[in-house]
């Protein structure tokens, strides 16, 4: 238990935050190196709840980000906390996963397999109770799960003293075209944050213009590991606003000094 209590206390920032003489050796591979701007390999295979073998890029066929976690499915504690948390997230946020965004979950354990992802592909949908929503959970062979791993900066490892894996808790936010734009870690996501991770990673393809108008508002910010209120295009949405109201009242003026209203008789 000693290094799932040291990963629970750590997961409010990245983990590369953290000095390595600071962690048991269980531990020391466990991290997350942030791969912002980079592609990931869109012909690795894996197997879906079905049973059937399917290319990552297959997720990326629609001009729809996705939202990719990379956990266990046989995890005792930490997956479970962040899907939850995620979900709870999910419930606040007015989009639904498979129309205006994808979520594609992938096992690190090849050890399991597609019966399992089905299991927990239904249970997270019932959890989510909404209509017509879909959340893809894969498994697959080692060298599949390391090069995503390895491509979304994601560091695991194996505790065979526990036969369990030590790992981070994080979001990836990908691109359609499958950049990664973004990341969000720890056991509590706010729904704000997750809907501008997905306005920002779908590329102008999703949202509408108040959407978009409402992601300039906030930057990301690595300190807190969320988003914040972007101050200067505030004051200069506000500058703007302010020109346009002055502008239009003197122009008011002028056009009724050159037009004066005639008075009653």
């Amino acid at each position: 238990m000693r290094w799932v209590l040291i990963t629970l206390l750590t997961l409010t920032v990245s983990p590369s935050a953290l000095l390595a003489e600071d962690l048991p050796p269980e531990l020391e591979a466990v991290d997350v190196v942030e791969r912002l701007g980079e592609s990931i390999p869109m012909d690795l295979t894996f197997v879906d709840a079905a049973g059937e073998t399917v290319r990552l890029g297959d997720y990326f066929s629609d001009d729809v980000p996705v939202l990719l976690t990379l956990n266990y499915y046989e995890c005792p504690m930490l997956c479970g906390l962040q899907l939850n948390a995620l979900v709870d997230s999910l419930r606040e946020i007015d989009w639904t996963p498979g129309d205006e965004f994808r979520i594609v979950t992938i096992s690190i354990d090849p050890a399991e397999g597609p019966e399992l992802a089905a299991m927990k592909e239904q249970a997270y949908l019932d959890e989510l109770g909404r209509e017509g929503a879909s959340w893809t959970f894969l498994t697959g062979d080692e060298a599949s799960i390391v090069a995503i791993a390895q491509a979304v900066g994601f560091g695991y490892n194996y505790v065979p003293e526990q036969d369990e894996y030590a790992h981070p808790a994080s979001l990836t936010f990908v691109s359609p075209a499958g950049v990664i734009s973004r990341y969000l870690f720890g056991l509590m996501y706010e729904p704000r944050d997750v809907r501008l991770a997905l306005l920002e990673a779908a590329d102008g393809k999703v949202g509408s213009p108040v959407e978009h108008f409402i992601l300039s508002c906030f930057v990301y910010d690595p300190e807190t590991g969320g988003y914040v209120q972007n101050a200067m295009f505030i004051m200069r949405a506000g500058g703007a606003l302010t020109l346009l109201i002055l502008s239009t009242v003197l122009l008011v003026l002028w056009r009724r000094e050159r037009h004066p209203v005639p008075e009653m008789v």
